[in-house]
C-alpha cells in the first residue's frame, strides 16, 4: 500500500506539475521555458498546494514568461519604427536627387544661357554639303546636320550632337547613312553628295524613321542640295509658316 500511495501521490504530483506547463507555455504564446519543470514536491496528494520551491519556481517561469513578451513587443514596435524613419529618409534623399540638384544647376548655371537659348531662330534656307560643315559646333555655337536631304538645327541638343557629344561626328554631316545603318565610324560619311542609292528598303525605311523624329523634336531649316542644284528663295511668310508648324 506505501508503494502504491507513492505512485498515487507521485501521479498527482505529475498531474499538477502538467496543468502548470500548459498553463505557462499558454502564457508565453507556446515558448518554453525550464524554470517551469516540476517534480512531485510541487504539490501535494490532492494537487491543492504547492511548496514554496515549487511557487518561486512556476512566479519565476511566469516573470520569464512576461518579460519575453514585452521584449518582442517593444522590439517589435521600436523596428517598426526604425523602418518606417527608414522610407521617410529614402523619400527624402530621392526628392532631393530629383529636384534638389535640379535646382543647384540652376543656381550655378543663372546667367549663363545654353547656346540654343542664346541663338536667333534661323531663317529657312538650303545648303551646300561644304556650307552644311561649317556648323559642326565648334566654329560656331550652332549645329546643323542632314538626314534625307533635309536639314535640322540640333543646337538645343548639343549635349548629344555637340563637339563633345556621343553623336557629335554626324554635326554639320549628312547624318542618312550613319543612323539607317547604325555606325558610329567615319566610314558612315562621306565627302561628296550621298544618294543611299545602294541602301536596302529596310534600311530607308530606318532612315525616314529618323527623319520624321527630327522633325517632331528639332527645326526643319531648309534643304540638302545635290551637286550643281539651287537653292530655293524662302519669303519670309514660308518661314514663319513653316516654324509655326513645328511649334
Amino acid at each position: 500500500m506505501g508503494g502504491v500511495g507513492r505512485g498515487v501521490g507521485e501521479g498527482r504530483g505529475r498531474g499538477g506539475g502538467g496543468r502548470r506547463w500548459r498553463a505557462v507555455m499558454a502564457a508565453g504564446d507556446g515558448d518554453v521555458k525550464l524554470g517551469t519543470l516540476g517534480s512531485g514536491s510541487e504539490s501535494s496528494s490532492d494537487g491543492s498546494s504547492e511548496s514554496p520551491s515549487g511557487a518561486g519556481a512556476a512566479a519565476e517561469g511566469g516573470g520569464w514568461a512576461a518579460a519575453a513578451l514585452a521584449l518582442l513587443t517593444g522590439g517589435g514596435e521600436m523596428l517598426l519604427n526604425v523602418a518606417l524613419v527608414a522610407l521617410v529618409l529614402l523619400g527624402a534623399y530621392r526628392l532631393w536627387v530629383r529636384w534638389g540638384r535640379r535646382g543647384l544647376g540652376a543656381g550655378a548655371g543663372a546667367g549663363e544661357e545654353s547656346p540654343a537659348a542664346s541663338l536667333p531662330r534661323m531663317k529657312k534656307r538650303d545648303f551646300s554639303l561644304e556650307q552644311l560643315r561649317q556648323y559642326d559646333g565648334s566654329r560656331t555655337p550652332r549645329i546643323l546636320l542632314a538626314v534625307n536631304g533635309k536639314v535640322f538645327d540640333v543646337t538645343k541638343g548639343s549635349k548629344f550632337y555637340g563637339p563633345a557629344g556621343p553623336y557629335g561626328i554626324f554635326a554639320g554631316r549628312d547624318a542618312s547613312r550613319g543612323l539607317a545603318t547604325f555606325c558610329l565610324d567615319k566610314d558612315a560619311l562621306k565627302d561628296e553628295y550621298d544618294d543611299l542609292s545602294d541602301l536596302n528598303a529596310v534600311q530607308m525605311e530606318s532612315v525616314r524613321e529618323w527623319e520624321m523624329q527630327f522633325k517632331e523634336k528639332y527645326d526643319y531649316v531648309g534643304r540638302l542640295l545635290k551637286p550643281g542644284e539651287e537653292p530655293s528663295e524662302y519669303t519670309d511668310e514660308e518661314d514663319t509658316k513653316d516654324h509655326n508648324k513645328q511649334d
